[in-house]
């Protein structure tokens, strides 16, 4: 197809998606759930307790964050294997600097004492996320601090996506599959969120260690196939090492196929990996289909037409007033 006709098609596409939302009846709207990602990570910092109160105050149905362990067993809120130097700074306000800090290789107290409230001037961070507002005194919280906002007044239907931080590739960075799991159940448990949690990760080995320890807490298999990551692997001799043994090529190539033989309620694609045929695969198998990291407005409009379950995004704001109008 010529290229300028293509465009132009493409930008009617978008705005008929944009006009569609606007007359559709309130209930086709609000069937699309929205997911704060690390609360609201375009506006205020990242996996922070400050993020996740104005994402709740915005209205999200789910508050998605990221966990990892810490040497001494305590589940945290962040989102690299290690202290990400351009939001950490120490108690003399220094960005962090020198060796890498593996949450896995240092105690609770003193991943606690950094303060993660604002971006490194000058850093790749700042230039993404230009509008977010700094929150100094920021802290990487507990997993149970996150998870007590749901006890909070109006937050009585608020679910967590929770995202396990874990590589097959690099085995001593975290704790391994079996005590992220355990760990991530019993504090659940203990605050009494597992019918109000998803857990989810690109590292499915974590998805078959949850299952096995409590089949009600609903699963997520994320996925994305692109130069930058792929943990599907397709067309390779074997399973991918992400997949806890299944392999894309033992069910004709279809990524819903193998997510539903791996057992996830949910498929959680990248959401430009994501085409209609795929979708509709999906809900054919019962899958719910949420996509993640939805920034443009354009782009959450036409995915609400496509008839996704929900999107994961960073400006959650964005998405309450595309979608939302009357919230």
């Amino acid at each position: 197809m010529e290229t300028g006709l293509s465009d132009r098609l493409c930008a009617g596409i978008r705005h008929a998606c944009i006009l569609l939302l606007c007359i559709a009846p309130p209930m086709m709207v609000q069937a699309m759930e929205i997911q704060g990602h690390r609360g609201a990570r375009g506006l205020l910092p990242e996996n922070t307790l400050p993020a996740f109160e104005r994402a709740v105050a915005l209205g999200v149905d789910q508050l998605e964050l990221d966990l990892g362990m810490t040497r001494d067993g305590v589940l945290v809120v962040h989102h690299d294997r290690a202290l990400n130097p351009d939001i950490a700074r120490d108690a003399d306000g220094n960005w962090l600097s020198g060796p890498e800090l593996l949450l896995w290789h240092v105690q609770y107290r003193a991943v606690s004492a950094f303060d993660v409230g604002r971006i490194r001037p000058g850093s790749r961070i700042a230039d993404l996320f230009p509008e977010q507002e700094p929150r100094d005194g920021a802290r990487i919280p507990m997993l149970s601090e996150v998870l007590a906002l749901g006890r909070s007044p109006g937050a009585e239907a608020l679910r967590f996506n929770i995202e396990i931080k874990i590589s097959p590739l690099e085995p001593d960075a975290t704790a391994d599959p079996s005590g992220l799991a355990q760990a991530s159940v019993e504090v659940l448990e203990a605050e009494g969120m597992t019918g109000r949690a998803t857990i989810q990760s690109f590292d499915w080995r974590i998805i078959r260690e949850v299952q096995a320890r409590a089949p009600e807490i609903r699963t997520a298999c994320l996925t994305v196939e692109r130069s930058w990551h792929d943990n599907i692997q397709r067309g390779r001799p074997g399973p991918s090492p992400w997949t806890a043994g299944l392999d894309i090529d033992a069910v004709g190539g279809s990524v819903p196929r193998l997510v539903e033989q791996a057992g996830c309620a949910v498929w959680s694609p990248y959401f430009r990996d994501l085409t209609a045929e795929t979708l509709a695969e999906a809900h054919s198998l019962g899958l719910e289909v949420v996509v993640w990291t939805v920034n443009d407005v354009d782009d959450m409009a036409a995915l609400a037409k496509l008839g996704v379950d929900g999107l994961i995004t960073d400006y959650p704001d964005r998405a309450i007033r595309l979608l939302r109008p009357s919230q």
